[in-house]
């Protein structure tokens, strides 16, 4: 949590560089999402963002609990809590079509076994790279189709629980579904 105020105050300065000085209209507007992903798998996702020139600026704050067919034999009930800022780029004016964003997230997080002896709990600090597209369907409301990869950059390697080792993953792919607005 305490990477965000800087991270994001980063991203806001940095957004003044590469604008074109002789556009006068610059649109900023706000704007929020909801992903479909976390909600299937007994979470929540939540992100509202600044708009401004071709950059969206996010904050993102979201619960899942990772599928088992996903988690290593043996491992179960890996629940996560994941806050990230990221900044994302758009091709094209007004927020809609393609866009790719890098950004920084912690994700704190718990574990158990089939056992269920005992919960561990690990935290993993991740870069992340994503992209996709966004169709605006009516006014401002928006479908988001994409895809990111997570790279672990620090944290928790290996976690420890009911005496077995989980070993938290590298790189993480995903692919979702996001329903958005903005003003």
């Amino acid at each position: 949590m305490k990477f965000f105020p800087l991270l994001f105050s980063l991203a806001l300065l940095t957004s003044s560089y590469g604008q074109d000085p002789k556009v006068k209209d610059q649109k900023t507007t706000l704007g929020f999402e909801l992903d479909a992903v976390p909600y299937i798998f007994n979470g929540y996702y939540a992100s509202a963002w600044v708009g401004h020139d071709h950059f969206r600026y996010r904050a993102v704050l979201t619960k899942i609990e990772t599928p088992g067919f996903i988690l290593e034999d043996g491992f179960t009930n890996n629940e996560m809590k994941v806050y990230a800022a990221i900044v994302d780029y758009f091709f094209k004016p007004g927020f809609e079509g393609w866009w790719i964003g890098p950004g920084l997230e912690y994700w704190d997080a718990t574990i158990q076994t089939d056992a269920k002896l005992e919960t561990a709990e690990y935290n993993n600090t991740i870069l992340t790279l994503g992209g996709g597209y966004v169709w605006k369907f009516h006014k401002n409301f928006y479908l988001n189709p994409w895809a990111a990869v997570h790279l672990r950059i620090a944290g928790d390697k290996e976690v420890s629980v009911d005496q077995r080792i989980y070993e938290t993953p590298l790189l993480i792919p995903e692919i979702s579904l996001k329903l958005g607005w903005h003003f």
